[in-house]
């Protein structure tokens, strides 16, 4: 099993000996990292009105911000009514419509709500780079008071100090100690993969409804399970907890890349404490407790941006050690109730933004434990370390032992019963988004050997007035589970909503159905096979996202020959001679495997072959002083494919694998070159060539019978010809050569002729044609073999047409 360690911390002498790692660079995917802290900026301004249930704020210029807040006094008073904002663009000064904001939805729980100074507050609302506002807050029908207290804030999340680079996340590297822990490694990596997991569940029931922090959800993806422990993968088991190491100073190195070191454990005291120039007082540096325990994982950690990448002003949120739970039993899906229309180059900045408005209302940190971008880019959230369970911000009353994650964006559906008190249509969330929900449940339920497909858990209500829920009670959840299943909201949107058994497939595994899709690189297809001198490129699809898969192998006769990441969708190979079957096994993060069909690949290295060398015979056609023609014939063999044959002389052409003769010409009284190259769908090749000398005879070499009348024309081969009207007049040739063809003039009034061939009748040949034609061949004869041969024409003399006028005969030698 491959195990991924997730180191914890331990009181050692007095003091706090922490474990931080460092991992392998592996660029993220998102926006340039932030090169330090951002500071942000929240201005402040109170709405006025004198009526109780009507508070406004004026338009007016700003300074530049790119979020929306509206608070109020008081973290248990309701805004009953709706809140509308306008803002204007800093690029082109241009005024939105009214934008209504979103009740809000992630919530601490007691502990943290109940702090003097928590503001509530609406989901806040990103708005671009703008410098003017406008805000109406009216209570529900015109006549219900609003809460005191009411004011806008508007966030500045700031911009990085320089473009920065890409972040470092969680790589399939090794974790490194730093120097402020030991230098005892972790646990060995072993590479047995973890095994198939079966299906997501369907779910029918539908969650709690109310009229508490948000206006009725309509539900149509989650029936609460009805078990009361974690269910874990029948044939996972929990990994055990490491060993914490304790004695040593120096630190080792990440096995690859150069290592940046980021929070995914419990970090230092020093992290945890930052030491901010403007703080007034440090406060004492306490570890937690409990302490968290360590964890360790079967599936590899996601490539993450970091706070620090980010860039979290680590002096703005409340200086400690968040509170932690035991082990994370539920994923919680949200979504930000933001726009969908924002590049994703500017997700670090809404990242930021959240986070200002989260302390603006008085919370201690970022509410979601991570949140991801519409472009799969994963973002990390509160502080405490990305692999330990971190109480969020975000379930109200079931924030322990859970997790968060967060869709930037808003995923509702009009249409299908969510809410219509916002004015963003909601999207549809995107694949790369759904893989990196699905990436961070596969990571975390890899922890406590929970399948994310099926697994349920339950968790006890910790708040005493979420609408629904009665405090201490324990309530059952898919180990996937939306907002909406632990509180009354429509969060995270139908659409969303609808994709958590997407979220689960793809957490779960196995890959979907792997087809390899064709070979290149030197291998080409005939039929269904394909064929190679040796090398081939492999190429495949999966719908399966990438994020969720491990990696490819290609395997060759079942034998795995070469690996390559999961993004990959091809792979380099090389084969011996013959015939083999070429499969791509794709491995799940969670390491189950799908193998692809098979595809056969011949290695072939033996050239074609002609058997008899090619022929070249005369055929019908026009003939003239400087080109007869002629039709070459072949037969190329090949002992697995044949592909093509090309001609390169007399002139260049290429014929397909069945084809075995060609039309040519060829020029008289010259040695022609006749040359034929066969390829096979490998790429071997073989030539053939024949050289052979056309020759046109005329009649002053022929024995004449009968009445012939010479011709003279320019149309006639030589400037004359021979023609005869009388009956049983012959012309004879006498030569040596394997072909023959005789020429003559033809119209509308010639007649027909005997040809005889060494002395035998062989055919009659009617030279009537609508058409006048000259010098044409009009009947060949062809032997295997050079000889002395006799050709003699007889007229028959037809009625009404007798004339047969001659132009010659040509041969090949």
């Amino acid at each position: 099993m491959r195990t991924w360690v997730a180191l914890g911390a331990v009181v050692a002498g007095g003091g706090v000996v922490v474990a931080t790692v460092a991992m392998a660079g592996s660029p993220g995917r998102g926006a340039p990292a932030a090169q330090g802290p951002i500071k942000t900026h929240v201005h402040s301004l109170s709405l006025t009105g004198a009526g109780a249930s009507l508070k406004t704020l004026g338009a007016r210029s700003t300074a530049p911000f790119s979020m929306v807040g509206v608070t109020w006094n008081g973290a248990h008073a309701e805004l009953r009514g709706t809140v509308e904002v306008r803002t204007r663009s800093a690029a082109d000064g241009h005024w939105t419509q009214w934008l209504k904001m979103q009740q809000p939805d992630d919530l601490p729980d007691a502990a943290e709500l109940n702090r003097p100074g928590v503001r509530g507050g609406m989901s806040p609302l990103w708005a671009g780079p703008s410098n003017g506002i406008q805000v109406r807050a009216t209570g529900a029908g015109r006549t219900t008071a609003l809460p005191a207290g009411l004011r806008v804030d508007l966030v500045d999340p700031g911009k990085p100090a320089t473009d920065g680079t890409p972040d470092s996340g969680m790589g399939l590297a090794g974790y490194a100690m730093d120097a402020t822990a030991t230098d005892t490694a972790a646990p060995p990596v072993t590479d047995t993969a973890s095994p198939t997991d079966s299906s997501a569940p369907t779910d029918t029931a539908t969650p709690p409804t109310g009229t508490g922090a948000s206006d009725t959800a309509t539900a149509t993806d989650s029936a609460s399970p009805t078990d009361t422990s974690t269910a874990t993968d029948p044939t996972s088991t929990t990994p055990s907890t490491p060993s914490v190491p304790t004695t040593g100073t120096s630190a080792s190195s990440s096995p690859s890349g150069s290592p940046t070191a980021w929070p995914s454990q419990l970090p230092t005291t020093a992290e945890a404490y930052p030491s901010c120039t403007t703080s007034s007082a440090a406060p004492s540096a306490t570890p937690p407790d409990p302490m968290p325990a360590a964890t360790v994982s079967t599936v590899a950690p996601p490539n993450v941006v970091t706070r620090a990448g980010w860039g979290a002003d680590e002096c703005a949120r409340e200086s400690g050690y968040p509170s932690y739970g035991s082990a994370v039993k539920v994923m919680f899906v949200h979504h930000t109730d933001t726009t969908n229309n924002y590049s994703c180059a500017d997700s670090p900045a809404i990242v930021r933004g959240i986070y200002a408005e989260h302390l603006n209302q008085g919370w201690r940190d970022l509410g979601y434990n991570f949140l991801v971008d519409k472009c799969g880019t994963i973002f990390e959230g509160r502080f405490g370390g990305m692999a330990l369970p971190v109480v969020g911000a975000q379930t109200y009353g079931f924030n322990t032992n859970s997790m968060g994650v967060a869709a930037i964006g808003t995923y509702t559906d009009l249409s299908g019963g969510d809410s219509k008190a916002s004015t963003f249509t909601g999207a549809a969330p995107s694949q790369a988004m759904l893989a990196s929900i699905a990436r961070i449940a596969a990571w975390k339920f890899g922890m406590t050997g929970v399948n994310p497909g099926t697994g349920t858990a339950s968790l006890p209500e910790g708040a005493s007035d979420s609408y629904g829920f009665t405090l201490g009670k324990s309530y059952p959840f898919n180990a996937i589970s939306g907002h909406r299943n632990g509180y009354a909201t429509d969060c995270p949107g139908n659409q969303l909503y609808n994709a958590l058994s997407t979220i689960r497939s793809y957490a779960a595994g196995p890959v979907g159905a792997v087809s390899v899709t064709g070979m290149s690189g030197g291998a080409a297809k005939s039929g269904t096979n394909y064929y190679t001198k040796g090398a081939a490129t492999v190429s495949w699809t999966t719908t399966t996202p990438s994020t969720v898969i491990s990696g490819f192998d290609v395997l060759v006769d079942g034998k795995a020959v070469a690996h390559t990441s999961g993004s990959a969708r091809s792979a380099s190979v090389t084969v011996a001679s013959g015939s083999h079957t070429v499969q791509v096994r794709a491995t799940h993060v969670r390491g189950a495997t799908t193998l692809s069909g098979s595809v056969t690949l011949v290695g072939d290295t033996t050239a074609p072959t002609f058997p008899t060398a090619p022929g070249v015979q005369l055929r019908t056609g026009t003939v003239n002083s400087t080109s007869v023609p002629v039709s070459v014939t072949w037969k190329a063999a090949d002992n697995a494919a044949l592909a093509k044959v090309t001609s390169t002389s007399p002139s260049s052409a290429t014929f397909g694998p069945t084809v075995t003769s060609w039309s040519a010409s060829a020029k008289p009284g010259t040695s022609d070159l006749f040359a034929l190259k066969a390829y096979d769908v490998a790429g071997n090749a073989a030539g053939a060539s024949v050289q052979r000398t056309p020759s046109i005879v005329q009649e002053t070499s022929t024995t004449r019978t009968g009445t012939w009348t010479r011709k003279s024309s320019t149309s006639y081969l030589g400037g004359y010809s021979y023609g005869s009207s009388s009956a049983k007049a012959s012309i004879s040739w006498t030569f040596t050569g394997r072909s023959v063809a005789w020429i003559v003039s033809r119209a509308a009034t010639s007649g027909q002729a005997y040809i005889y061939v060494d002395g035998t009748k062989v055919t009659t040949v009617d030279l009537k044609s609508s058409t006048t034609l000259y010098r044409q061949a009009i009947w060949t004869k062809t032997w295997s073999a050079s000889a002395k041969h006799t050709l003699k024409i007889v007229v028959v003399g037809t009625a009404g047409r007798p004339a047969v006028t001659t132009d010659g005969i040509a041969t090949i030698g």
